[in-house]
């Protein structure tokens, strides 16, 4: 039996191409996502043991979690959220005498920086921050190496790494100009170095130790203390030391520390491990984001793999009956259709590996081209390999499954001599399909009643405070299983209507293409079905995407009041304060409010899922208009009390009045809830007077994010324009925007994100394509005497092209319609539900929903001339006497 099913596979082969397609392609998304998973972890790693490379580490000996709670250090399990309290600058000094230590430093960083090219502007680094280093002869960092010039003295000289000279295009001696948070300063390189490892397109900059020490000092909230003090050893004359001789001089430390120190040694090790897995819990989103297009991709390769299967066992009923009559069981005839699926899921899952592979190579090239170069490896490995081998063959065994069964248990004689299996009635099919989209549109409907109630939908607590996504995802998973149950009963009605205006036209092949798709309706139904599922998604962001837009368009239209907006420009760090003071000194300038991010905040001792910000009083009177609030936000700022966002006062139970304890590392204070707002302009925002948040962080910690701009009753906005962009020209990293600009720039970053996915959807909708083009394929071999028989008595080679031609674009339509508008409803569902979190405003993209039509009567067209020229390819009398 496996000789016969080998040869079955070897006959057969040429009809497995699609479905091999369709696996490869699932399979490469999930290998691609753990190769690039695990070529984003060896990256952080390399850079964790070049950025953080000291034998020891000195910090605190209080670990404090992200809830406020806090225990020894040896006593808490590492993770991302726990950090520890800061200790003394002055311990270098007792560090550095004891035995086995080189050198003891606290390693001073700077962010926020910007540095200027050679050609005069801000050298973006897309993705990764721009960092200044304190680094000297005498106060070394182990993994740079200096290639050319000197270590940077003074506030007037940089060193730059290798990379960020390439970008910024400076040599050493050229001059140029660093952004400091406080206002730019002219520099001059005064050296190039090297790191040990890529550091993935940051821009690391050299400093003066003392230099690095006063810019960091102004941010600092106490400035003779630290979160580490680096340490290295000198027991290999200068080299990294190993694991024992880490651990023997962090307990030699230990040793000497004082005992009001608050402090403990760690090797370096340790530290590296704990930084690189925070990082890789923060990217640990990236992997299971791919894997979602993998399912998807594997779960419309299923039907094709389903349909292929189905026809092989139809074309071979009559094989299988005979192996039956002369003593075959049904386990070996069902184990030749499942050799010819392990075959086909082997060789496809192979193919899928090398696909996966090639895609994080190919991004990884991607990402050096835009200047963020990954250097971490992307090989995949074995467990990759067999990951990937297991859900290729899984998914294809699946989908041979129920025809391998079918062809085992067929009666011998029944198989032997009929030439066309009959279909089940799918009434049954029908019930649990209409029962599961009810079921759906149920759970949609409570979804959106549990988010827009606010007097609580339910006498249950915990069914009002439930999270929305669980409902609307099983409500989703309803519709699009059970769309998928029942669409073999709607073929027969579908292809009415669709083929009603193509049998107008083409009286001939119109109906003849409408009575083929009702003949067999699983066969349609599962194609459509493929294409239904990424049209559905396509469709829904689509809605999504287009509300997003609409929402934020009428929030400048009819809540800003602002003339201009100022950001920093793609993503390079917060507006620094002296550009605020100078945006203020131009004429014709009322006010300027500015927005300062708040970080670690607390509330109740407890961190919230919510931006915590401060602003100028002019907020709410020249800014913004207060709408949907429970009291006044505008004497509610005046008055130093916090203004909450309606879904976080929900969350946390808050109402007004309520005395919040708001704390930091700093201090903590008592604060009233003086406005709630449903405004969707402070959507998951927290609102402090600047008189509170200057109590809780250092002004230099509060980062200004935008400035909104309002100018003087009668004053020319195009000149005031002019001279506020003359005004914030010399941070360089400013835009200045009016309010269609700034409506436009918000548009293209949901654009782009929206991009990203569509790219990613489009490989499940190429593989519903290639379900069309196969079951045509599939069909044409079956009707192979049928459509001889239509030749000889006088059919055109045109009709037969139009023919399928029609037959494949009523089934590109029928999939593309019924996700249009599934996936058209379930946007607005989502809409619904997060109106209160910004997606006030519903817009529906009836002109991409239409192109989307189109589209899908383009495809059924281009997707049947493949199966039609092998249709005409037949001989006339060979096709007639097809058996």
């Amino acid at each position: 039996m496996i000789k016969i099913g080998l040869r079955e596979a070897r006959s057969h082969f040429s009809r497995f191409v699609m479905s091999m397609i369709a696996i490869a392609l699932g399979v490469g998304f999930v290998v691609g996502s753990f190769c690039f998973r695990e070529m984003l972890n060896n990256q952080v790693d390399q850079m964790m043991s070049s950025n953080m490379d000291a034998d020891v580490y000195i910090r605190g000996n209080k670990a404090v979690s992200d809830d406020g709670t806090s225990s020894t250090a040896s006593s808490t399990s590492s993770s991302s959220t726990t950090t520890y309290n800061d200790i003394a600058i002055s311990l270098e000094k007792d560090i550095a005498t004891v035995h086995g230590v080189k050198t003891a430093n606290v390693r001073y960083s700077v962010s926020g920086l910007v540095l200027v090219g050679k050609d005069g502007n801000a050298v973006a680094a897309v993705g990764a921050p721009t960092l200044g280093i304190g680094m000297s002869s005498q106060n070394p960092w182990r993994s740079a190496s200096m290639t050319k010039g000197t270590y940077a003295t003074g506030e007037s000289e940089i060193a730059l790494d290798s990379y960020a000279a390439q970008k910024a295009d400076l040599q050493v001696g050229d001059s140029t100009t660093l952004v400091y948070p406080e206002g730019p300063h002219t520099v001059k390189v005064s050296g190039i170095f090297q790191t040990s490892n890529s550091q993935a397109g940051a821009i690391i900059i050299g400093l003066d130790p003392a230099v690095a020490k006063a810019a960091s000092d102004k941010l600092a909230e106490n400035p003779d203390e630290t979160q580490y003090i680096a340490v290295y050893g000198s027991a290999n004359g200068g080299k990294a030391l190993d694991a024992q001789q880490q651990s023997t001089l962090a307990d030699a430390i230990d040793k000497s520390l004082p005992s009001s120190s608050k402090a403990s040694a760690v090797t370096g090790d340790t530290v590296r491990d704990e930084q690189s897995q925070s990082v890789k819990d923060s990217l640990g989103f990236i992997q299971p984001l791919i894997l979602i297009f993998a399912v998807i991709a594997l779960f419309v390769g299923s039907f094709i793999i389903a349909n292929t299967f189905s026809m092989i066992v139809r074309e071979s009923m009559r094989g299988y009956a005979l192996l039956r009559s002369v003593g075959a069981s049904p386990g070996q005839v069902f184990a030749t259709v499942i050799i010819q699926a392990i075959i086909m899921g082997v060789v496809g899952s192979a193919a899928g590996i090398g696909l996966g592979w090639g895609m994080v190579k190919l991004i990884a090239a991607g990402m050096s081209q835009i200047g963020s170069p990954l250097t971490g490896a992307s090989n995949p490995t074995l467990r990759d390999v067999l990951i990937g081998l297991t859900v290729g063959v899984c998914v294809s065994l699946i989908g041979a499954a129920f025809p391998a069964r079918h062809a085992s248990l067929a009666p011998p004689l029944q198989a032997m001599n009929e030439t066309v299996n009959p279909e089940k009635p799918t009434f049954i099919r029908a019930i649990i399909g209409t029962v599961m989209c009810a079921l759906g549109i149920v759970s949609w409907v409570f979804t959106v009643q549990l988010a827009t109630s606010s007097d609580g939908l339910t006498p249950w607590k915990a069914v009002n405070d439930m999270n929305t996504g669980w409902p609307l995802g099983v409500g989703a998973a309803f519709i699009v299983i059970g769309f998928i149950v029942l669409s073999p009963a709607l073929v027969t009605m579908v292809s009415k209507i669709l083929g009603w205006a193509p049998s107008l036209v083409f009286p001939v092949t119109g109906k003849l293409s409408t009575r083929n798709l009702a003949r067999s309706k699983r066969r349609t139904a599962n194609t459509a079905a493929a294409l239904f599922v990424g049209i559905a998604i396509v469709s829904c962001l689509s809605v999504v995407a287009s509300s997003a837009k609409s929402s934020v368009a009428g929030i400048v239209d009819n809540g800003l009041k602002s003339e201009f907006v100022a950001m920093a420009s793609g993503g390079m760090g917060a507006i620094p304060d002296a550009a605020v003071d100078s945006v203020k000194d131009v004429k014709g300038v009322k006010s300027v409010t500015a927005n300062k991010l708040l970080q670690g905040v607390k509330f109740n001792n407890k961190s919230v899922q919510a931006s915590t910000i401060t602003t100028d009083n002019s907020l709410f009177t020249d800014v913004f208009t207060p709408q949907n609030s429970e009291g006044n936000p505008d004497k509610a700022l005046k008055n130093n009390e916090i203004i909450v966002a309606k879904n976080v006062a929900d969350d946390k139970s808050w109402s007004i009045g309520e005395t919040i304890k708001v704390s930091t590392d700093l201090t903590t204070v008592q604060l009233k809830v003086g406005a709630i707002t449903n405004d969707a302009t402070f959507s998951s925002s927290i609102i402090l007077a600047h008189k509170s948040a200057d109590k809780l962080v250092t002004p230099q910690m509060q980062l200004t994010s935008a400035m909104y701009i309002s100018t003087n009753k009668g004053a020319d906005d195009s000149k005031v324009k002019k001279d506020l962009i003359a005004a914030v020209k010399p941070y360089y990293i400013i835009s200045v925007m009016d309010r269609d600009e700034f409506k436009s720039t918000i548009s293209s970053m949901v654009d782009q994100i929206m991009l990203i996915l569509y790219a990613l959807l489009a490989l499940s909708i190429v593989i519903a394509i290639f379900g069309i083009v196969n079951t045509l394929a599939l069909s044409v071999s079956e009707r192979t005497r049928e459509i001889g028989l239509l030749r000889a008595i006088g059919t055109s080679k045109g009709q037969v092209r139009g023919m399928l031609a029609i037959e494949s674009s009523m089934i590109s339509v029928f999939g593309t319609l019924v996700g249009m508008i599934v996936g058209s409803i379930a946007g607005v569902v989502i809409q619904k539900v997060y109106a209160s979190q910004g997606l006030e405003s519903l817009d529906i993209p009836w002109s991409e929903l239409l192109i989307f039509l189109i589209a899908a009567i383009v495809v059924g067209v281009l997707a049947s001339l493949p199966p039609a020229r092998r249709a005409l390819k037949v001989p006339v009398l060979d096709a007639v006497a097809t058996d």
